[in-house]
């Protein structure tokens, strides 16, 4: 399997096999080793302040959070020499955040979202990512930085 092989499947998998991305309605738009872009649409569950409507905080940092370990995960792939999908597996599984950090510029108001992530670092045991939301009126609404458990 090639290193672009298993960012597809990757990404197919954050697309559809993770039952929260589902529940939010995340969709994988762009996933690749220069940068991750992510959609979200607005509906009703998502809603945090019912009275301006806007998209509650917690929703915010966790697409910021998937974008982020989307684009620390495709990092991990480019950097191994071995593509056995059964060393992969061990590997890739272990992943995982360690500090998340938000920073809310604007309410979250808008039709739909886009949120953005490129790597700062990606080293042995850790990767840092940059991250980026956009609502609609392509106003940063967050931005985001994250450290992940990468080894």
């Amino acid at each position: 399997m090639t290193k672009d092989e298993l960012i597809k499947a990757i990404t197919a998998y954050f697309h559809d096999m993770i039952p929260f991305n589902n529940l939010l309605g995340i969709k994988v738009r762009e996933a690749t080793v220069d940068q991750v872009i992510l959609e979200l649409p607005m509906k009703d569950e998502l809603i945090g302040n019912t009275h301006h409507r806007i998209l509650h905080g917690g929703v915010t940092a966790s697409i910021l959070d998937v974008a982020g370990g989307l684009a620390a995960l495709i990092g991990t792939i480019d950097k191994l020499s071995e593509t056995d999908p059964s060393v992969l597996r061990k590997r890739l599984q272990n992943i995982g955040t360690i500090d998340l950090r938000v920073d809310y510029l604007l309410p979250g108001m808008g039709k739909h979202y886009t949120a953005s992530a490129v790597l700062v670092r990606h080293g042995h045991r850790v990767a840092v990512a940059r991250m980026e939301l956009k609502n609609d009126r392509d106003k940063v609404v967050a931005l985001g930085t994250a450290t992940y458990m990468v080894g």
